[in-house]
This record gives structure tokens, sequence and C-alpha cells, in this order.
């Protein structure tokens, strides 16, 4: 009787799990595609952090510090922030949104994956199928290629697929960061002002000071995307405090699936057949990592 009530407990608190994660992943899509602000991706991805950070300061006063361990991951995935928006500014120079989202996103998970079983956080067999069919799924996407279509170049791939590691390096930063800390949401709080502050001296002395004059008009923009991007991640970073690091990044990755639905639906975007079979690849792996 006992052993059935845990595991009970143990299948409720994964379909928590995989809910707030897929909610998520709609809410990292939802402020991507609202965020249209007129400014390069490098101007806003760094307005974002830094709407983030101020927002995240107004709940730091009902959260403690973090434990002392828990720091050295904070520092760590900041820095790794700051090269995930150097090498993604640097991707869409080369190939447009259709192509450098998807293998940017997409290869992350495999890459975290692949990280976390020197952490010792290991998947079976029926979640590394889901999490392959899911990544296979994204770069689908991909491969229909930008405007002109085809395979992307080397320029392309290599800054994607930096991009694509500084992410897995943070995911995995941060989810043994919230773990080391204990409080998953305290840990995320601090490591989105500690985000904001290095964003802010980065994009001054790349930019100058003069760079908030164009900042400024966008202000509304940046903490309504900041909001959404700080609510989603946190999100994230508990769910890997209670599921395996690799399974919620996958499932994280899902927000490809409701970007490309979004504008199928609210900008009128094409949908070709290849992306709904891309689409439906997708959720082949997402039902396959429930159901594993």
């Amino acid at each position: 009787m006992l052993r059935r009530l845990v595991r009970s407990m143990e299948q409720c608190l994964d379909t928590t799990v995989f809910a707030v994660v897929v909610a998520a992943a709609a809410l990292h899509a939802g402020w991507n595609a609202l965020l249209k602000i007129g400014l390069d991706r490098y101007l806003t991805a760094s307005l974002i952090q830094i709407g983030a950070g101020c927002i995240a300061v107004l709940a730091l006063p009902f959260f403690e510090l973090p434990r002392a361990g828990a720091w050295p991951y904070i520092a760590l995935s900041a820095l790794l922030h700051i090269g995930y928006n150097l090498f993604l500014s640097r991707a869409y120079q080369h190939g447009d949104l259709s192509q450098v989202y998807p293998i940017a996103r997409g290869s992350s998970p495999l890459l975290v994956a692949l990280l976390a079983l020197l952490a010792g956080d290991t998947l079976h067999l029926g979640q590394w199928a889901g999490l392959l069919v899911l990544v296979a799924g994204i770069w689908l996407m991909a491969w229909r290629g930008g405007h002109a279509g085809g395979v992307p170049n080397g320029s392309l791939l290599f800054n994607a697929l930096a991009t694509s590691a500084c992410i897995a390096g943070y995911t995995l930063s941060d989810a043994l960061g919230a773990r080391t800390n204990g409080d998953a949401i305290a840990y995320a709080l601090w490591l989105f002002v500690v985000n904001g502050l290095v964003a802010t001296t980065v994009i001054t002395l790349r930019r100058g000071p003069r760079i908030f004059l164009q900042l400024g008009p966008h202000w509304r923009g940046g903490l309504g995307g900041g909001a959404m991007s700080m609510v989603a991640y946190s999100l994230v970073i508990w769910a890997t405090t209670q599921a395996p690091v690799a399974m919620v990044s996958a499932l994280r990755e899902t927000s490809v699936l409701f970007a490309l639905l979004i504008g199928w639906l609210f900008l009128k975007e094409s949908m070709p057949a290849l992306r709904l079979l891309a689409c439906a690849v997708i959720a082949a792996g997402v039902v396959l990592m429930k159901l594993a």
C-alpha cells in the first residue's frame, strides 16, 4: 500500500514537472514572438537580460542569499550568457531565424544529456529515444533553410553550435547550482540580477554609454520580455531540481514548436509540408519522453 502511494506521488510529480517545463517553453516562444522592438538581436537580448535583472531585484528581499557553494555556478552561468549573446548575434549575420534558432536551440539538449552523464544525471533508454527524436525534429526545421533553403553554411553552423554549447553549459551549471543551493527560485533570482549587471557592463564596454539612449524608448518591451524570460527560466531551473536535467532541457526546446505555431496562427506565416512533418516528429519525441 505504501509502495503504491509513493509511486502515485512520483507520477504526480513527473506530470507536474512535465507541465511546468512545457509551460515555460510556451512562455519562451511567446516573448520571442512578441518582442519585435526594432533593435538588433544583440541589443534585444541584452535589453531582456537587463529588464529581467531589474524585476528580480524587487523580489530579493523575500529570499535569502544563495549558499556559498552556489556562487561559482552563478558566475559561470553569467559568463556563458555573454558567450550566448555574442555567438547568437554573429550566427544571425550568416542566416535567418528559421535556420539559426532551431540549430542553436535544438542541439543543446543532446549536449546537456552528454555532459550530464559526467554529473551522474542519467536517462533510461526510452527517454534517450524521445530526446533523439525531438532533436531530429528540431533539426529538420533548420534543414528547410532560410529564404534560399539548403544546408546551412559553415560560419552559420559554427556560431549556431557555439551558441548551443553555451546554452548547454549554462543549463547544466544552473541545474547544479540550484541543487547545491537548495532553493531553486532564490538561485534563479540572484542569477538574473547578476546577469543583468553583467549585460549592462558588457554592452557599455562594447557600444559605449550612449547606447542606453537607443535602448531607452524600448524600456517597456524590455521589462515585459524580461518578466516573461525570468518566469520561464526560473520554472526550468526549478524543474531541474526535480527531474533529470537532460529531460528538462529537451522539453524546454519545444519552444521551437510553440514559436512555429504562434507564427502560423497569429502572424500569418506559412506552414510548408516539411515544417508540419517537423512538428509531428517533435510531438512524437515529447510523447516518447512522457511515456518512457
